[in-house]
């Protein structure tokens, strides 16, 4: 910092699948200039769906950011707060020490173990209560993965948390679940407000093996998921009005304070005691788009990126693209295909298959827009942040996709802003609405010709839906 700020600080962290930042905060949510730390770390994959994260990494990278900001302050007391990635699992021994890897939202190695849960219990019923399907994503498959092939360690873990409330208790000596990330797991009664006994006893835990519902300890804010982050951050925090996030992942949500019900597909998590948020996500955005990088070797040039992009390639517009790299989510949740592509020919370049498998990802992620709209009612504003906003021919795609005009947030950090304002609303304080960017404007005739590829895409799915049940089947 330049100068010293006299008013209230408050100390930010924003834990995501692939780096942590932090930041000081004024009242107003606005960032203190040069405060803001970041560190890198990756995903362990492998070819049997896993999605791992190593707690010790994780927990180097939050004490190494902390340092650094809180290097730039004389507050020796901050009101903190944080948001962190939804749906990942961690177990515990006695002494609160990591016994497993994170199993993030990514790991798709418990589908089987999620569909027998189909099988035994009513998905519409569990998803109205909880908010949560009965996927891989969430807990209640992960866990019952891990009793049945790693027994000696599911028996050793005394709890079961989300990697912020691990991190909190590590470094602060805080134990506590926000409602906001209980909602996330799959095994939240949002009529309650509380751990689902139903659910805890279909995977056979109690309440005693998850921490404590506190929204609030003294100075401390236990984290809240990065969506509902997400949306605070970016200003999309009434009624009416949607954020777009497109990172690693993508995800549409809008918040409202009633009930209304759940389309299939689609999550209702929780914000504060008064607000929801319903929306869907995507597993493939930016790590496919990565993948088309480095395995179609594409020179990793903006700029050269950006015209490809900007392409509109014959080749590109007859390519049919089912973008399952990672197990999919949002809208249909079809765990059990893979990526498809079809169309391909002797004329088809790496560009090609970079500027359609964007496409590919953004149509559903405009299919998400439109189911959510039919749940919530009309939402008049759209508001797009994360990782796309360094691609203005990213952000053209989208909005072609979508059908509508949308606006950009100043702030390319929306959840760790949103994990500041968190705090700042909770405590009483008036945060006005954050900056907006530019408008990105859809062009009507190639919105015509994107909704002409989501129809194409959503026969491919269901004659590849159909053809895997055939031979399930036989």
């Amino acid at each position: 910092m330049n100068r010293p700020h006299h008013g209230p600080v408050f100390l930010a962290l924003d834990i995501g699948t692939s780096s942590v930042r932090s930041a000081l905060f004024d009242e107003k949510a606005r960032r203190l200039p040069q405060s803001t730390a970041s560190a890198k770390y990756r995903l362990r994959l492998s070819a049997d769906g896993a999605a791992e994260l190593d707690p010790a990494v994780l927990l180097r990278a939050t004490r190494k950011c902390l340092r650094e900001t809180r290097r730039l302050t004389n507050h020796s007391n901050l009101t903190t707060s944080s948001s962190c990635f939804w749906h990942s699992l961690l177990g515990l021994d006695a002494q609160g020490k990591a016994l497993t890897p994170i199993y993030t939202w990514a790991d798709s190695r418990c589908a089987p173990d999620a569909e027998r849960l189909r099988q035994k219990l009513d998905e519409r019923a569990v998803q109205q209560r909880t908010g949560c399907m009965l996927r891989a994503s969430f807990w209640p498959a992960k866990l019952l993965w891990l009793r049945r092939t790693q027994p000696q360690i599911f028996r050793r873990v005394i709890r079961w948390v989300s990697p912020a409330e691990w991190l909190f208790e590590e470094i602060f000596g805080l134990r506590a679940c926000s409602h906001s990330m209980a909602s996330g797991t799959g095994l939240y009664n949002f009529r309650q407000r509380d751990w689902d006994q139903e659910m805890l006893e279909v995977v056979r835990l109690t309440s005693a093996q998850l921490n404590p519902l506190r929204d609030r300890l003294d100075d401390f804010f236990p984290a809240i998921g990065d969506g509902a982050a997400s949306n605070l951050g970016s200003g999309a925090a009434v009624p009416g009005v949607v954020a777009i996030n497109v990172g690693t992942s993508a995800a549409v949500r809008t918040i409202c304070a009633g009930k209304a019900k759940l389309p299939f597909g689609l999550f209702r998590f929780v914000v504060d005691g008064k607000r929801s948020l319903l929306g869907g996500a995507v597993s493939n955005a930016g790590n496919l788009h990565a993948w088309c990088l480095r395995a179609l070797r594409l020179p990793p040039n903006d700029i050269k990126v950006e015209k490809f992009l900007r392409a509109s390639a014959p080749a590109a517009s007859r390519l049919t693209i089912l973008p399952f790299w990672v197990s999919e989510r949002a809208p249909t949740w079809p765990e059990n295909l893979e990526g498809v592509i079809v169309g391909l020919t002797q004329a088809t370049t790496a560009a090609d298959l970079l500027r359609a498998s964007t496409a590919a990802v953004f149509h559903r992620v405009a299919d998400i827009f439109d189911a959510l709209e039919k749940s919530a009612g009309p939402l008049e504003k759209i508001i797009v942040s994360g990782g796309i906003l360094h691609s203005p021919a990213a952000l053209q795609i989208l909005a072609d996709s979508l059908g509508r005009n949308f606006f950009t947030t100043a702030d390319p950090e929306a959840s760790l802003r949103g994990a500041a304002v968190h705090a700042l609303e909770q405590l009483g304080y008036k945060v006005p609405a954050p900056k907006l960017s530019r408008t990105i404007r859809h062009r009507p005739e190639e919105a015509d010709h994107a909704r002409a590829k989501r129809q194409r895409q959503r026969k491919l799915e269901a004659l590849f839906s159909r053809d895997r049940a055939l031979s399930a089947s036989s």
